[in-house]
């Protein structure tokens, strides 16, 4: 349940917020969708964590490009 509840407010934001804000993330693929990825392959706790750490990278000093989420294991 906590899962579906977090993924949904991830979609709205992508829906609602996101496209108001404009293209901000220097990452491929974005820290949103990166956070979907991540949170659908490996949960809410370490998706959350990988989600959380890769926001935290995004920044003019946390580098640029092609990042996807590590492969499961």
């Amino acid at each position: 349940m906590m899962k579906f509840l977090i993924l949904k407010f991830i979609k709205l934001y992508q829906n609602y917020l996101s496209p108001l804000l404009g293209p901000s993330c220097r990452f491929h693929p974005t820290c949103s969708e990166y956070a979907l990825q991540a949170i659908e392959n490996f949960g809410v706790i370490k998706g959350g964590f990988l989600a959380i750490k890769r926001i935290l990278k995004c920044n003019p000093w946390g580098g640029n490009g092609f990042d996807p989420i590590p492969k499961e294991k």
